[in-house]
């Protein structure tokens, strides 16, 4: 039980860190066609911004890079309308390097253990094999931006120490 807590204390903080992700990929023409090219979201003080205008029901990818270290941030709209923030990484599968998202149809698919989650599960549980979420609490949200602060993405980085993005 006390490393279930240890855990969960872990994930929130990683969660809070790792906002936003940079992972070095080259945008699809997909990324590109909805928005959400690498060079949307940019630096702004000192936080990461992801326009607002750039989130829909796609599941955008927004790369951060942080001391050499390549971080990625989904950002999505769910079924309402709300959007929704997580570290492109499983929960679960972090420390494979492959626990990676990509999008197929309404899902997001971890590429190591293939687990499957609609938009709307996107940013809710910090536990087992979901995305990485990046909670409220840990973002900004404007009319035309989303912040994260770099103090957070800092914190969370170790869980993109084995990334391995195959794009």
């Amino acid at each position: 039980m006390a490393n279930k807590g240890k855990i969960a204390a872990l994930a929130v903080m990683v969660c809070a860190i790792v906002v936003f992700a940079v992972s070095g990929k080259e945008p699809s023409s997909d990324d590109t066609a909805s928005g959400n090219a690498a060079d949307a979201a940019t630096e702004t003080g000192g936080s990461f911004s992801i326009p607002v205008n750039k989130i829909t029901t796609t599941a955008g990818f927004f790369p951060v890079e942080l001391d050499g270290t390549a971080m990625e941030i989904i950002a999505v709209r769910d079924s309402d309308g709300n959007i929704r923030t997580a570290f492109d990484t499983c929960q679960s599968c972090y420390s494979s390097g492959r626990g990676y998202y990509e999008q197929n149809g309404d899902y997001l698919v971890c590429q190591n253990c293939g687990t499957r989650f609609t938009m709307d599960q996107i940013g809710i549980d910090a536990s087992g094999c979901n995305p990485w979420p990046i909670f409220e609490e840990d973002r900004t949200v404007t009319d035309e931006e989303i912040l994260i602060s770099y103090d957070f993405l800092n914190k969370s980085k170790d869980i993109f120490a084995n990334w391995k993005v195959d794009y």
